[in-house]
């Protein structure tokens, strides 16, 4: 399922940018009311820029928040261009299609995966303060990232979820490509992208606020979120 994001909001939000992850995540928890107040449901944020917006869906469904660490593989040459991604336990999905075109060896994947790991497991080790990650078996889990570009890191996020063995997997993200969001309904069990503009060109074109999500922001909002008290039966 690909959410377009008209809803009550009308058809003029498709070209509006969002003010910022916190206001793109307070849109994106409307189109997750259905998970709400349900006892199964783990949001699992992509750090760094997916945590605002899944603290404000964490907080509007009543559900607790982790993280799932995952890092793009940046092309070489072409950082911002994702050859692929590495997500823990593990998990490395390649983006085929760059991979040939720029003609990358297995043993650049594997130099550019290596440094990848290690700003992986320093990240690990620098947010969760000591927390343990939220079990996630038989759960319903809501992958959030502030956007979908080529998918690569949340096509990792997937891969690697599932085998942590949850109920269901929900990709949800404020805005992403259409292709994209097509694309990953082969991999989730569910798609959520409120908004999915034909002229996307970058995620941060659909954000009037895009500064980078600093390691304190991280921790900060992370402290802040709070599960509320589950409704009584």
């Amino acid at each position: 399922m690909r959410g377009r994001g008209h809803g009550g909001t009308g058809e003029m939000d498709e070209d509006r940018p969002f003010e910022d992850r916190r206001a793109a995540g307070r849109a994106l928890a409307a189109r997750l009311q259905q998970y709400a107040a349900r006892r199964d449901v783990l949001v699992l944020a992509l750090p760094r820029g997916g945590v605002p917006v899944a603290v404000e869906v964490a907080r509007a469904l009543g559900a607790p928040l982790d993280l799932f660490l995952v890092r793009k593989l940046g092309t070489p040459g072409h950082q911002e261009l994702a050859m692929g991604a590495i997500a823990s336990g593990g998990v490395r999905v390649l983006n085929d299609d760059v991979v040939r075109w720029y003609g990358i060896t297995p043993d650049r994947i594997d130099a550019v995966a290596r440094e990848e790991e290690r700003e992986l497991e320093r990240r690990e080790t620098a947010y969760r303060e000591g927390r343990e990650p939220a079990p996630v078996e038989g759960r319903t889990v809501i992958l959030i990232d502030d956007g979908l570009a080529t998918g690569s890191t949340m096509r990792a996020a997937v891969q690697a979820v599932r085998r942590r063995k949850p109920a269901r997997v929900v990709v949800a993200v404020p805005v992403g490509a259409p292709q994209t969001c097509d694309e990953l309904s082969a991999e989730a069990d569910e798609v959520v992208c409120t908004r999915t503009p034909e002229r996307f060109t970058a995620v941060g074109q659909w954000y009037v606020d895009f500064e980078q999500t600093t390691d304190e922001d991280v921790r900060r909002l992370l402290r802040e979120h709070v599960r509320p008290a589950p409704p009584r039966q």
